[in-house]
């Protein structure tokens, strides 16, 4: 099984913190994270992304898989760097999610 360089994930969540800190009106980065309707714009977004995957999934359409899973793993990044919960912490539960899997 071959190693995925995942460091693209790092640089989309490096991408999103700096919109967070530094306002864009033409990002939809800033649009998701300064929404009138606040963490609820973005849950929207995760869900949406969710029923999409899950749907391409059902309709056994690998492209459509593809590129709706990537729209959920962005959003599901726009709500980490929202909620503050960095790469690392996700990395380090599923670290030791996987050393439990290996003495099971």
């Amino acid at each position: 099984m071959p190693d995925t360089d995942l460091s693209i994930l790092n640089r989309v969540y490096e991408i999103i913190l700096d919109r967070k800190q530094n306002y864009d009106e033409r990002s939809y980065v800033c649009k998701l994270l300064n929404h009138r309707k606040g963490m609820n714009k973005i849950l929207e977004k995760v869900g949406e992304e969710s029923v999409e995957t899950i749907l391409a999934v059902r309709n056994e359409n690998h492209e459509e898989i593809v590129s709706e899973s990537s729209d959920l793993i962005f959003h599901l990044l726009v709500m980490l760097a929202a909620n503050n919960v960095t790469l690392d912490e996700i990395a380090a539960e599923l670290s030791a999610r996987h050393e439990s899997m290996k003495r099971d």
